[in-house]
């Protein structure tokens, strides 16, 4: 297991720039691929971006990796083999280890089919290779920021209706 993290003893701007908004952390993306040296590389590169990475060669690995260490961003490459990118993905939201994450699946060029399966599946985007890193980042980052309004809008609602609920028993109490 390996995590990749970038050493934050003299921060600019743009790093600061770079953290999760409101919650001012580090966005944590795992990468699940079994290209050892795509892992490395990508790893490099996104945590140069900000995020702080940890690392998955198949499926399996990656569910043990949830249960301690939760994702925002979890990155398939579609050509796993041991257990398939979609079955990992079914997978870790059975197992509720991905219940706030954004599933971003990494496909090839030429395989529009299963971009089509991987969103009709669930997945949140799809990314193909060779990638522009300062579009995968603007991509990510926007799915974070969007899936974390939409657990406001959640949590907002959930406060509304037990406030709805609570009138409801006041106004019952009140006619009797």
């Amino acid at each position: 297991m390996q995590f990749w993290k970038r050493d934050a003893i003299r921060r600019t701007e743009q790093e600061e720039a770079l953290e999760a908004p409101r919650t001012g952390r580090r966005l944590r993306l795992l990468l699940i691929d079994e290209d050892a040296t795509s892992r490395a590389v990508v790893a490099r590169r996104l945590s140069h971006l900000g995020y702080d990475v940890a690392l998955a060669e198949t499926g399996f690995s990656a569910l043990g990796m949830l249960v301690t260490r939760p994702a925002d961003i979890i990155l398939i490459d579609m050509g796993l083999t041991l257990l398939p990118a979609i079955a990992t993905m079914r997978k870790i939201r059975a197992a509720g280890l991905g219940t706030s994450a954004c599933f971003v699946m990494i496909g090839g060029r030429q395989d529009r089919v299963s971009a089509v399966e991987a969103l009709e599946a669930g997945a949140d985007d799809h990314v193909v290779k060779p990638y522009d890193f300062d579009l995968l980042d603007a991509r990510l980052r926007h799915l974070c920021a969007r899936a974390e309004q939409m657990g406001e809008l959640t949590r907002h609602n959930a406060e509304l209706d037990a406030r709805i609920a609570r009138r409801a028993l006041e106004l019952g109490e009140t006619r009797d």
